[in-house]
């Protein structure tokens, strides 16, 4: 060829390295956004006579959010939409409420499953909550071990995964410590489980009490969980009211940042002593070990 043709046709090449070569012209990755700290606390932990004067004194405290339980929902909606009526409070997920099992070498019991967590996914959906808890198996449940529970786990998760994603609410995994369940005990495996499923409507949450026993690093645990991660839950080592105890939050804080993580953070735990004195105290603790958290 000669070497002015060869100039010739190499031009288009020389152009198109440089558009993607040249940095200001290169597509960028996402910005991961500015994780914030949402306060919330599962209804039944927080004293009161109505679950109006329990978001009350949420939002009194400083929270944005109430979890709450699964156990005939559909026949509280109008409880809990008055209740929600001229404060900032949002319901951030519901915690049980559902019946069968995920991993049950029994037919009927997945099915029983996959209809009662679209009801439940359903209801969660009608008060905007992110979605509803699902803990696939107890220790109780060792029918289906290893491969096998996975396999089954992930199909069964595949229907209720599509009427989620339609409704634009979430199946929640929550992972457990093992003296609690068999099967699915850290957050890493949670997420490889929604990843294989791969459904927008499966995604999972931690919890620092489970993860004390389970993860060698509490931030480590959140990164492995990344963009699945949509829940947390907060106790300290002996399950009671974070600042309690010697447990401490911050590893854990910078793994949220570093996600850049948008859910709410959840009391699930006891007290000691009196809760209208002890919660607000937590709440003032946890902000300040979040702002500890620098990365």
């Amino acid at each position: 060829m000669e070497r002015r043709n060869f100039l010739k046709s190499s031009l288009p090449l020389a152009a198109a390295l440089a558009i993607t070569t040249d940095p200001s012209r290169a597509e960028q990755p996402a910005k991961t956004p500015k994780a914030k700290l949402q306060l919330c606390s599962q209804e039944s932990r927080i004293p009161g006579d109505s679950l109006k004067e329990k978001i009350d004194k949420l939002q009194k405290w400083g929270a944005r959010g109430v979890e709450l339980s699964g156990g005939n929902l559909s026949k509280r909606v109008k409880e809990i939409t008055d209740a929600l009526k001229g404060t900032k409070i949002k319901i951030s997920a519901i915690c049980g409420g559902y019946s069968g099992l995920l991993i049950s070498p029994d037919k009927t019991r997945r099915d029983l499953a996959i209809s009662t967590m679209k009801d439940l996914l359903s209801v969660a959906a009608e008060l905007g909550a992110i979605g509803a808890i699902a803990v696939p198996a107890f220790n109780k449940h060792t029918q289906l071990v290893g491969k096998e529970a996975r396999d089954v786990l992930i199909e069964t998760l595949k229907p209720i995964g599509e009427h989620a994603g339609k409704l634009g609410v979430k199946v929640l995994l929550e992972p457990l410590n093992r003296k609690e369940a068999y099967f699915l005990r850290q957050l890493a495996d949670a997420a490889s489980i929604c990843r294989d499923v791969n459904s927008p409507g499966i995604a999972m949450m931690g919890d620092f009490y489970h993860m004390y026993f389970e993860e060698t690093s509490d931030q480590g645990a959140f990164l492995s969980a990344g963009k699945y991660l949509h829940h947390v839950h907060l106790g300290s080592i002996k399950r009671k009211l974070p600042g309690q105890d010697a447990r401490s939050f911050v590893d854990g804080f910078r793994g949220l940042k570093r996600i850049g993580y948008q859910g709410f953070v959840s009391l699930e735990c006891g007290c000691i002593g009196k809760r209208d004195i002890e919660i607000p105290r937590s709440f003032r603790f946890l902000e300040k070990q979040w702002n500890e958290a620098t990365i």
